[in-house]
């Protein structure tokens, strides 16, 4: 029996309704009163765990789950050693740098040599920072990040976007962007090599579903 890792949050019902197009049911993840974290689908194909989203590719890369959905900035904070498979084009988003509308600064290079930048995302900004040559402090910061320059801990901020509404709301602006983001279907490597399951089988109807909806 196959496993797959879902995320918790805001890709959740997009990734049972991907799932749902190829004959695996998990959505009973949806239902407000359930508290399982673990669901089989009705076919006996294949299970389903639901884990924070940062999780997902851990799940991954140790073997308990052969196949993941997660966002593309997880992937790139993280690194795991996973298989890259499909961009699945839905949860877009981007990790950009903010900071307070009534700022000076205009772009990243403006902002003050050993300045402070607040982030949970704290090895992409120290990658995004390093590659312009740019020392700054790297401030790990786990809840609201916009509070960092609104309060003057830090210059700016390194974070995900959507809307920008949030951003908007606290006065803050962006200006650049390190990346987009979507969700990426991801796989153990050594299952993905051997088939596992038929996992190929799988991966292909998904990748096919994600061809016709694009």
């Amino acid at each position: 029996m196959l496993t797959v890792a879902l995320p918790k949050g805001e890709l959740l019902k997009n990734s049972i309704r991907l799932l749902q197009s190829v004959g695996l049911d998990f959505s009973a993840f949806l239902d407000s009163g359930t508290r399982q974290l673990q669901i089989p689908d009705a076919s006996g194909q294949a299970k389903a765990l639901l884990v924070r989203a940062q999780d997902v590719p851990v799940y991954v890369e140790y073997g308990q789950a052969q196949l993941g959905i997660v966002g593309y900035d997880v992937l790139q904070e993280k690194q795991p050693q996973v298989a890259h498979l499909v961009d699945l084009q839905f949860g877009h988003c981007r990790m950009s740098v903010a900071v307070k509308a009534s700022s000076s600064y205009k772009s990243p290079l403006d902002l003050p040599p050993h300045g402070r930048v607040a982030s949970k995302y704290v090895n992409c900004a120290r990658e995004y920072f390093h590659g312009l040559d740019l020392p700054v402090e790297i401030v790990p910061l786990y809840g609201s990040v916009e509070l960092g320059p609104i309060t003057g801990m830090s210059e700016a901020i390194v974070d995900l976007v959507s809307t920008g509404r949030t951003l908007r709301e606290n006065g803050l602006i962006e200006i650049a962007t390190l990346y987009e983001s979507t969700a990426r279907l991801i796989a153990h490597p050594l299952s993905y090599r051997l088939n596992t399951g038929n996992l190929s089988d799988l991966i292909s109807k998904l990748r096919d579903t994600v061809l016709v909806t694009v």
